[in-house]
């Protein structure tokens, strides 16, 4: 069992021709509104992939909530720990240009998850083999959830995004940890290849199209990017997380794990939206042999 502690939101896309200046009015091609959330979509890769997924988090008492709630429920996730709370359900602003996208985005009902609230559900997070988290929820919680699992011996898989609200202190909490290429020298201030040296078999980067990298101890490993026919990046990086997630718990090694997940993360662009690409393991199989 996974255990998905997180944000879930309404994605509003907006695909334009051209990015807007400041003070600038552009027109759009197209404006959709699909479920996301780094929580749920790292959870929705992780089901489609074939693992029993449970979720913790928090939606509004409004329509999106109703929405988001239902589509977790559509994929067999567990979702007895979702709350509805007094405040709009969290939604993102994408606008996607090209192969590029810019996101805003408000948390809402996702800042109201509390401790008291994994309290009240720590005997299901207890049966996980593995806890993944993001930053789009409150840090103490955040802080919380990584000193129970500690205490409990549970093992957390942490996507550090937005990487403003991480501690270095959590590190030592940590058994995984990925940032993207950004994200790890905004955090750590140093280049990516001292950082996973500095945390071998816990900090994977991932690279974009250059594919992923960690370190194992002895050496910098490098699994290269696959070449896609880019569609849409918007959640190609929780795909990554949700496949990491789905071939460690099923006994892959390290090396393996991040190889099955850059596939993944390389099929998951060929679609539109960060859930409708994310692809299932037969898909993910298909390509390797490719």
């Amino acid at each position: 069992m996974i255990t998905v502690i997180g944000s879930i939101n309404m994605d509003l896309a907006v695909v334009m021709d051209t990015f807007p200046k400041q003070g600038e009015t552009v027109l759009g091609q197209e404006f959709s509104t699909i479920p996301g959330g780094k929580g749920a979509n790292q959870a929705i890769a992780s089901v489609k992939l074939g693992s029993d997924v449970q979720f913790i988090g928090c939606v509004g008492k409004d329509r999106f909530g109703e929405q988001l709630t239902n589509n977790l429920q559509h994929y067999q996730i567990d979702i007895t720990g979702i709350h509805q709370v007094d405040a709009p359900t969290g939604v993102a602003n994408i606008l996607i240009h090209k192969h590029d996208n810019r996101i805003v985005v408000i948390p809402g009902a996702n800042a109201a998850l509390t401790t008291q609230q994994i309290d009240a559900h720590w005997h299901k997070i207890a049966q996980s083999k593995l806890v993944i988290m993001q930053l789009e929820i409150s840090e103490a919680v955040v802080a919380y959830v990584l000193d129970k699992c500690k205490q409990a011996k549970i093992k957390v898989l942490l996507n550090p995004a937005p990487a403003q609200h991480f501690s270095l202190d959590w590190m030592e909490h940590l058994a995984y940890m990925t940032p993207n290429e950004s994200e790890c020298e905004q955090i750590f201030q140093k280049p990516y290849e001292q950082v996973v040296a500095m945390y071998p078999n816990k900090v994977i980067v991932t690279l974009g199209s250059k594919g992923a990298c960690y370190h194992d101890g002895q050496k910098l490993v490098a699994i290269e990017g696959y070449k896609a026919d880019v569609v849409d990046t918007t959640g190609a990086g929780d795909t990554f997380n949700g496949a990491l997630a789905h071939a460690l718990m099923n006994e892959s090694s390290l090396a393996d794990a991040v190889y099955f997940a850059n596939i993944a993360a390389s099929l998951s662009v060929e679609k539109f939206g960060a859930q409708g690409g994310m692809p299932t393991v037969a898909e993910v199989q298909q390509r390797m042999k490719q």
